[in-house]
């Protein structure tokens, strides 16, 4: 539990004022090797505890193992492409699937390794410029963080896109540690760092970056730096990297483009009909209270970067600046999106710690580690909109030729728990004009089935014909969630054969309908 005390104990210091003398190279790197195996236990432990959330658990779980057993290279939804997000997090996610097998753990692979990058560069960072103790405490705090904790075993993109930012900007200021030189290999490091958050997540992956490093140079008056930060390395190693992918998609789809880079992007960064429209004050508040206990002590962290006058420490506080501004801006805003203003809070609140005494903050470690596990038990608990009951049912009794048919809803995670195979049909009304104002499920189908008519005419039935779709051979099956049951529960012949406090599963035997 005392992950943090751990993490410090781990590497031996000694100090003089606050910088730690260098310590033989073989000590360093096995002190090293503990804590960054320390932090994968911890994460990993409880990984597996509770069942995949819904929507964004099931959803990306289900899109990884559909490329799995198709294209390794076009993200799939129910079958049709779907270019929400870029790959990288899929193909993590199959490469844990192959090694481990098809489950929970395996689905969050990628934001697992998203937040060890994230720990592992902070920690050499700051151990690297302002000793072994201060990033011990900087990975204790951060890997008792009720945000980092659970964000780090949750199935979507944030947390992978946040982890390659942070190693990007840790890089991209290593290149410039020596002014007014800019280090070539720790540029194409960080170029490769961008490149691959781009594949995660899109073109944050090397905005945020951009705008953390280019106006933190510029108030020093480094743009010699700046510019050099430019070099053809930079751009060749990025290419190399990111572009092969995003070029395959567009020469095979060519409405790909407008849709992943002008609507996914632009367009969804300044309207205001998307989802979880928050006022711009929205993060100021979220981050910190996402960051209980730890966050008692920004007040302190915040008076001692004023006071230190230190271009590194200004570093910290304007990549917060920078993280919080950006996401600020638009309408819509999730939690998951301020996780690359993690890495740099924690520095900042380490410094604060390691001054403060030590008690109190080993004392904070054990509460928000016992925190940290409170939170995932109560959702394992829970187990909030988990259809995995009923998915285990119909995977059970499912058989080939069977058809399974939702209606009015997508129960996302009941194609990765099931492991199906052939793709769901689902039956809605797709006129509704509303749609086009709306962010929601049908909304995802809807877009992806752009990129293939006629699997989507296909798989996205019209609600008139549910009682057809039941008919001939092979069983239809009917996964529901409870309180929607009333459709389901009128088909001739339908018959409930699982359920509990989430979900239902209801089946019609083959029959002529003629």
């Amino acid at each position: 539990m005392a992950v943090s005390r751990s993490v410090a104990d781990a590497v031996v210091i000694r100090e003089s004022g606050d910088s730690a003398r260098r310590q033989p190279i073989s000590s360093t790197t096995w002190s090293a090797t503990i804590v960054l195996a320390l932090l994968a236990v911890w994460l990993i432990a409880t990984m597996g505890l509770r069942p995949l959330l819904v929507p964004d658990e099931g959803r990306y779980a289900s899109v990884a193992l559909e490329m799995l057993r198709g294209n390794t290279l076009v993200p799939t939804l129910n079958g049709l492409p779907f270019f929400h997000k870029p790959p990288l997090f899929y193909w993590i996610d199959m490469a844990a699937m192959q090694l481990f097998g098809v489950g929970p753990l395996a689905a969050r692979a990628g934001s697992l390794l998203g937040a060890w990058i994230m720990g592992a560069t902070m920690f050499f960072g700051l151990r690297r410029w302002h000793g072994a103790r201060i990033a011990g405490i900087a990975l204790g705090v951060m890997a008792t963080s009720p945000f980092f904790f659970v964000a780090a075993q949750y199935a979507n993109h944030d947390m992978l896109v946040a982890g390659l930012i942070t190693a990007a900007i840790l890089a991209l200021a290593r290149a410039v540690d020596d002014p007014p030189q800019v280090h070539l290999r720790w540029l194409a490091t960080g170029a490769v760092a961008c490149a691959s958050a781009a594949l995660a997540k899109g073109l944050i992956g090397f905005v945020l970056p951009a705008l953390v490093i280019g106006p933190w140079l510029l108030a020093q008056g480094r743009w010699r730096q700046l510019v050099g930060l430019l070099h053809p390395v930079a751009w060749c190693a990025f290419l190399l990297v990111a572009a092969p992918w995003f070029v395959a998609m567009q020469l095979r789809f060519p409405e790909f483009f407008d849709y992943f880079f002008m609507e996914q992007h632009f367009r969804r960064f300044v309207q205001s009909s998307f989802n979880n429209v928050q006022p711009f004050w929205f993060f100021i508040l979220v981050l910190p209270a996402l960051m209980l206990p730890w966050a008692l002590w920004i007040p302190q962290a915040l008076r001692r970067a004023w006071s230190a006058r230190d271009a590194r420490i200004g570093l910290y506080v304007w990549w917060i600046v920078a993280v919080t501004g950006f996401f600020s801006l638009p309408s819509s805003k999730l939690v998951g999106y301020v996780l690359p203003a993690v890495a740099p809070l924690c520095a900042l609140l380490a410094m604060a710690l390691a001054h403060g005494g030590q008690r109190r903050w080993q004392w904070a470690t054990a509460g928000s580690a016992m925190l940290c596990l409170a939170l995932v038990g109560a959702i394992a608990w829970q187990s909030p909109k988990s259809s995995r009951g009923a998915a285990l049912a119909l995977a059970a009794a499912i058989a080939p030729g069977d058809k399974v048919v939702m209606v009015e809803e997508y129960l996302y995670d009941v194609p990765f728990y099931a492991q199906l195979v052939d793709p769901v049909i689902f039956v809605s009304d797709w006129n509704d004009p509303a749609l086009a104002h709306q962010d929601s499920w049908r909304n995802e189908l809807l877009d992806a089935a752009r990129f293939a008519p006629e699997r989507g005419r296909q798989v996205l039935q019209p609600i008139e014909l549910l009682g057809q779709l039941a008919c001939g051979t092979g069983t239809t099956w009917l996964p529901v969630s409870v309180g929607r049951v009333g459709p389901v529960a009128a088909l001739p012949g339908a018959v409930r054969v699982y359920g509990d406090k989430n979900s239902e599963l209801w089946r019609v035997a083959a029959r002529s309908c003629s």
